[in-house]
């Protein structure tokens, strides 16, 4: 019998998620299906039951609908109830049980240009769930500092005071963050400015930039964001959103099947349906 996996949001017309998990299924000879399932948030609770009731061994959960499915899980682990989101589940002899992967997904993509994370002064750009998840995560990997920007400051206040982990932090709007940009090791770029189509916009000038600093921008469509392209352009060392986005899709593939994935295999996966190489 056909094994079933999915993922859940709305929209979900753009996802690359099956793409990516069906090659996978027909690499490791797997006979199973991801498919994508448009979801409204008031029939959220019917789809999870709907997973359960078909058997479904496990799915994914995007926009927005990472924090409402809460509380439609028998069980969510520490470190997805800390952030306060879930993006997947694993059906465990019937219950499902929640987890974050964005996090990590982003740390071990980062782990390819950075080794690690301790010692660093870091901004992260946005305050929302993306930013969360990375916030949290890296402030278990001791870095010196790590400091919220965000257009909302009283969001970034609220993000710092909420970190389970003993992290030295600020808040700044965006304006502030921008007269401070040489102070920083690296950035992360979580909101969706610049993203397509919007992509003539970036979060703040990098005008003040150190030349060997890491530049994250989470986006992956373009491929380059102008806020990437500045920060090239001015010697820093940058990577996009593919490696965050194939990580945290290799950690979910793994809970649900045992199995880490070929991550290059993915990577040229997710490029070949965005028409980069």
């Amino acid at each position: 019998m056909k094994k079933l996996f999915g993922v859940l949001g709305n929209p979900i017309g753009h996802t690359m998620s099956p793409a990516m998990h069906n090659d996978l299924f027909s690499l490791y000879n797997m006979d199973a299906i991801y498919l994508p399932f448009q979801v409204m948030d008031e029939d959220l609770h019917d789809a999870v039951n709907g997973l359960r009731a078909l058997g479904a061994v496990g799915f994914n959960v995007t926009i927005p609908h990472k924090s409402k499915i809460i509380p439609f899980l028998d069980e969510v682990d520490e470190l997805a109830a800390s952030i306060g989101a879930v993006n997947t589940v694993v059906n465990q002899d019937g219950k499902l049980i929640g987890y974050n992967t964005d996090g990590l997904g982003f740390l071990k993509g980062l782990n390819g240009i950075v080794s690690k994370v301790k010692g660093k002064r870091i901004l992260v750009i946005g305050a929302g769930g993306a930013a969360r998840a990375i916030y949290f995560t890296l402030a278990k990997e001791n870095p010196i500092q790590i400091d919220i920007a965000n257009r909302t400051i009283e969001n970034a206040v609220d993000l710092i005071a909420e970190c389970p982990y003993p992290i030295s932090s600020r808040a700044f709007t965006i304006e502030e963050a921008g007269k401070h940009v040489g102070d920083y090791d690296m950035f992360i770029q979580t909101t969706m400015i610049g993203m397509s189509p919007k992509i003539t916009e970036q979060p703040l000038s990098l005008q003040n930039l150190r030349k060997q600093t890491v530049v994250c921008d989470i986006i992956y469509n373009p491929l380059e964001t102008r806020f990437l392209h500045e920060a090239s352009e001015r010697g820093a060392t940058v990577q996009n959103g593919i490696d965050m986005f194939v990580y945290q899709g290799a950690l979910a593939f793994e809970k649900w099947t045992g199995i880490f994935p070929d991550i290059q295999r993915m990577k040229e996966n997710v490029l070949g349906q965005l028409g980069g190489k």
